[in-house]
């Protein structure tokens, strides 16, 4: 009877297990579509709390990142923040990589950013961030040293797409202190040897409302409870009371100064053409130390009516032709004296004679070659404005009347010689190259009068040293 029961009983279990296989799939389906509704309701509400980050980094790097905004809203944003996207680097340490040269031996290092916004697929855009650094390297050869292109480390990028993610996150394009990135400011913190604090985010102060009739603010028309006034006079004596906060709003008004000055220096002079001779003392006869390029930059340590004293690095020194610079402002690039002079060279001098021979000289370029020789004197001997610069300015009028001629004779003639036949007369040789430069323009004047032959030296020295301030 037991056996017989137990044969009755075991149908009825493996039923029940069949059953039970059969109902776990639909519960667990039940289960997970649960969690997928949950999740998804969650994330609904997170956004319409404004608690989603509207930034993403994207696979392009520290330089490139996704913004929910739109392509215009961005842009808007950007527009406030251009003040950030250029400047002076106080140091090269934590923003340049370094390459063939170490970078403490670079001075006067700048940066230049540029923005490249895209639209998504989604309505939102992709901004994308490239800096230039640009440094002066100081070789131990003066030849050798000029402004050298640096690659950026990443930073000056990162800091300027946090300023854009922070301004966007404000909901308002207004960013009156995007001045530099915060990278940069941090930087010169710690080159003057002060430390970091982090960079205090921008108070955005906005005004209160009026009610229509009575003029008074709404905070003024509701009157707060006691404990909400001893709680706010509370926090008011805690911020004054705290002298941290005084001498940090200090420190950053004095950083800023300093990052201001180092940004628009006073005393530099830019360079105007490539090819400018930088020179060993104020003399057209003077050693050629280098050629500078357009925009080089040098601080002015002294200048007079035609020479420009500059330092080059260190204890070097050297001399520019003051009109192949861009002087301070205020201070003009061509004299009041020399603007004067060229209306008037041509009524000084007049050409007596012209004629093919031989080189006159002992120049090594022309010695023993047929030149072009213009013989010209004074229509007044005892003309007191006729002195060097009146000269200078009269023969190169003369090398541009005559170019043309010269170059219709580049195989007959090797150069041009202008001889001054007076008691203070003298002897300016050139080459016909050095003439075909100067006219395409890769020459500036005073590098054209640098690659002349001067006899004697002194009846074409402009090289007075008087200070002109």
């Amino acid at each position: 009877m037991i056996r017989r029961n137990l044969q009755l009983a075991m149908p009825t279990r493996t039923s029940a297990c069949r059953n039970l296989a059969a109902v776990a799939p639909a519960f667990l389906v039940v289960v997970v579509m649960t969690m997928v509704m949950v999740t998804l309701m969650a994330a609904v509400a997170q956004s319409a709390r404004g608690q989603v980050s509207p930034k993403t980094t994207t696979q392009g790097g520290p330089n490139e990142r996704s913004y929910a905004q739109s392509k215009s809203t961005v842009e808007k944003a950007l527009n406030e923040l251009k003040p950030a996207m250029s400047g002076r680097l106080p140091v090269l340490d934590g923003f340049a990589l370094p390459g063939n040269h170490p970078l403490n031996r670079y001075q006067r290092a700048y940066y230049q950013s540029s923005v490249q916004v895209s639209s998504t697929a989604t309505g939102g855009s992709i901004v994308r961030v490239n800096t230039k650094v640009t440094a002066w390297y100081t070789n131990s050869t003066p030849s050798g040293s000029g402004y050298q292109l640096l690659t950026s480390n990443g930073r000056i990028e990162s800091d300027f797409l946090d300023q854009l993610t922070d301004l966007l996150g404000s909901g308002t394009s207004e960013s009156p202190r995007a001045t530099a990135p915060p990278a940069v400011k941090r930087a010169a913190t710690a080159g003057n040897g002060i430390a970091d604090h982090g960079t205090a985010e921008p108070v955005i102060s906005a005004p209160t409302p009026q009610l229509p009739e009575t003029g008074r603010t709404f905070s003024s028309s509701i009157q707060p409870g006691l404990s909400s006034r001893q709680s706010q006079e509370t926090k008011t004596a805690s911020k004054a009371a705290d002298p941290s906060t005084t001498s940090l709003r200090a420190e950053a008004a004095s950083l800023e100064e300093v990052l201001k000055n180092q940004a628009h220096p006073k005393n530099l002079v830019a360079v105007k053409k490539t090819g400018t001779p930088v020179v060993s003392s104020p003399s057209l006869t003077a050693k050629t130390l280098f050629l500078a390029s357009a925009h080089d930059e040098f601080e002015m340590l002294d200048f007079n009516a035609d020479w420009v004293h500059v330092r080059i690095s260190g204890l070097s020194r050297g001399w520019i032709w003051r009109t192949s610079l861009e002087m301070p402002e205020g201070i003009s690039d061509i004299p009041s004296a020399v603007a004067g002079l060229t209306p008037v060279a041509a009524d000084l001098f007049q050409v007596t004679r012209e004629e093919s021979a031989p080189f006159p000289g002992d120049w090594e370029p022309l010695r023993g070659k047929n030149v072009k020789i213009i013989s010209v004197q004074k229509i007044q001997e005892n003309e007191k404005e006729s002195g060097a610069q009146a000269k200078l300015e009269f023969s190169k009028s003369l090398v541009d009347k005559y170019y043309a001629e010269l170059a219709s004779k580049s195989q007959e003639v090797a150069g041009l010689v202008l001889i001054f036949d007076s008691v203070d007369g003298g002897m300016i040789a050139m080459t016909l190259p050095t003439v075909r430069e100067w006219k395409a323009g890769r020459l500036t004047d005073a590098a054209l009068w640098h690659r002349c032959y001067f006899d004697p030296p002194e009846t074409f020295s402009i090289s007075s040293t008087s200070g002109g301030r």
